[in-house]
């Protein structure tokens, strides 16, 4: 597993949650994460959450830490708990900087009270899983209550580094795991 820091500032609109973005963004090829900072806007028609098309909330931020994780495999219940697993590992990444705040995960969101801080899906393509997560780095102008990184002057790149280290080594680590043991009848 590899990550990479994308320098540009860039638009999340849905778009990007497709095989072979992280690749043509980064040059990393096979199982890869990407971060990047920049506003979100989702559209309904480019949203994968179907709840959220059902109740029309498309997602908008003036300035989000994104996440771009795709893994070579189809296995959508594995990319919900790879999910899952990206989001605690940022909660732990949170904690360890926003000293005081109540900082925690509920499912696949994070939430300082009835603060929220994340948006995060994971879906599947034809060649791959894919997972979007991003925290917010403001906090004005979003249709629900929410906190960003500014409420906690913690600087994104920094934040963004220490994710992808700790997701990284997370996915080798349980790669080297499923490999060291012998199957059982």
């Amino acid at each position: 597993m590899k990550g990479a820091w994308i320098e540009k500032e860039t638009l999340y609109d849905g778009t990007q949650l497709r095989s072979g973005w992280v690749k043509s963004h980064t040059g990393l090829s096979g199982s890869a994460i990407a971060s990047f900072a920049g506003p979100a806007d989702v559209p309904i028609e480019n949203m994968v959450d179907l709840e959220d098309v059902a109740r029309n909330a498309p997602i908008f931020s003036n300035d989000m830490l994104h996440f771009i994780a795709e893994h070579e495999e189809r296995d959508l219940p594995l990319a919900v708990a790879r999910q899952r697993l990206l989001v605690a590992i940022a909660v732990d990444a949170l904690r360890d900087r926003a000293k005081g705040a109540k900082i925690e995960r509920r499912g696949d969101d994070i939430f300082d009270g009835d603060r929220k801080l994340s948006v995060s899906i994971a879906t599947s393509s034809p060649r791959s899983t894919l997972i979007h997560f991003a925290i917010n780095i403001r906090s004005d102008g979003t249709p629900v209550p929410t906190k960003g990184l500014s409420d906690y002057d913690i600087e994104p790149r920094k934040l963004a580094d220490s994710i992808l280290a700790r997701y990284c080594g997370e996915i080798e680590s349980m790669e080297r795991a499923e490999n060291k043991v012998r199957p059982v009848d």
